[in-house]
């Protein structure tokens, strides 16, 4: 498995209601947040869409959710799940999905995916770091689809978290030195926290 075979999708469906307005559109270090995300996808993708039903990103494609109401990330997966197969039924095995909040993360984590996904011993892997299991950075089989829109519709699951554990899923381990690839923000002083970051790591 390699990247032609994988869509890139940039999660930015959220309320933001932590923040008080649309985190993806707020700078940070004088670019928008989901700039950051989408600079590094452009290194190693070659589509990338974003699932938003506010943001319309210049040079990228922009879909909103498959199902009315705020369904939570998985309604975003699903959503890239049918965009994939109705415009190129053959081309996409699997969705990569990514949150917008979260600027710093490596490309080596989209690497690590693809190593992993290679053995094809798992149809859902989600980023670990010691305890903490980051659902979003997530390579979702696109064989999963039906299931998921089953659980969504019919049975009312709306937690990742619920779903991916009926499913079954392998971690991939990070250490705890990767933390910093994995900090998101949430609020305003999360914002004014990863500028602090940021200006550290300038020095």
């Amino acid at each position: 498995m390699g990247e032609d075979n994988i869509l890139a999708t940039v999660l930015a469906g959220g309320k933001s209601q932590r923040f008080g307005k649309n985190k993806s559109e707020v700078l940070l270090n004088k670019k928008k947040l989901i700039d950051h995300t989408l600079e590094k996808l452009d290194k190693k993708f070659n589509k990338i869409i974003i699932v938003s039903n506010d943001n319309n990103q210049k040079n990228y494609t922009t879909i909103k959710d498959c199902l009315d109401g705020q369904l939570g990330p998985l309604v975003g997966v699903l959503s890239a799940m049918k965009w994939a197969t109705e415009n190129y039924p053959k081309k996409y095995k699997w969705v990569m999905t990514f949150p917008c909040d979260t600027p710093f993360f490596s490309t080596n984590i989209i690497d690590k995916f693809i190593s992993e996904a290679n053995t094809n011993d798992s149809q859902l892997y989600f980023a670990k770091v010691e305890n903490k299991r980051h659902n979003i950075f997530g390579l979702w089989s696109i064989e999963l689809m039906e299931r998921l829109e089953k659980d969504l519709v019919v049975n009312m699951v709306r937690k990742v978290e619920k779903w991916a554990n009926s499913i079954g899923l392998k971690n991939i381990e990070f250490k705890s030195s990767d933390t910093d690839n994995f900090y998101n923000i949430n609020t305003q002083q999360d914002l004014i926290h990863a500028e602090n970051m940021i200006k550290e790591k300038q020095k």
